[in-house]
């Protein structure tokens, strides 16, 4: 299976192709509308600001054929503001709206005695069985680079936590969607493998 990696102008792109190329997928970046609605899977990574994010994605026109191929039921993987996006609404630096395929909303990490941005490594743990999952111990360490979580209306669509003063949600996933809050292309063998697992993932759907 190929995989389609949607380039809005805001994230890590060719590192997150050379992960994927580590395990022995094929991943091509594109802007191209045409490519993103002829994906066969679509990995949606990104860095920065929402606002940002979702404002490139919108200029590109890549949100509806995005909509269209999670809704005729491709699978998606979104990765660190990828995830994000996911969204109804996020407050960071104001309202902005996401694509909405999960309900629920992005805040920021409350004040506390920890520094914000969330930097460096931290461990996941698992809430549920899922195919992204596999071979994941509860535990296992992952990098991370964010200010913002999400915090899912549906408690379902949760898949991993990591503790960062509270318990927020760092992976979710419904039906054909999955996403995870912190950079694979950076977590060593635990993020190859969650890799490895959406390509598999992907060619059940």
């Amino acid at each position: 299976m190929k995989l389609t990696i949607v380039d809005y102008g805001v994230g890590n792109f060719r590192n997150v192709q050379k992960a994927f190329q580590a395990i022995g997928a094929e991943a091509e970046i594109t802007d191209s509308v045409a490519a993103v609605a002829n994906a066969q899977a679509l990995v949606l990574p990104g860095v920065g600001a929402f606002g940002d994010a979702i404002d490139n994605l919108r200029a590109r026109h890549l949100e509806q054929p995005l909509l269209d191929g999670v809704r005729a039921g491709k699978p998606m993987l979104g990765i660190c503001v990828g995830l994000q996006l996911l969204f109804e609404e996020s407050e960071e630096m104001g309202r902005h709206r996401g694509l909405g395929l999960l309900p629920g909303q992005v805040i920021r990490f409350p004040e506390s005695s920890l520094p914000v941005p969330h930097m460096g490594w931290n461990q996941i743990e698992p809430e549920r069985a899922h195919p992204l999952l596999k071979h994941i111990d509860p535990g296992d360490f992952a990098y991370f680079a964010h200010s913002y979580h999400a915090e899912p209306a549906n408690p379902a669509d949760i898949l991993a936590r990591t503790d960062y003063g509270l318990r927020y949600p760092s992976m979710v996933g419904r039906d054909n969607v999955c996403a995870i809050q912190f950079h694979p292309e950076k977590s060593q063998q635990v993020g190859l493998q969650i890799l490895r697992n959406f390509v598999s993932f992907a060619e059940q759907c």
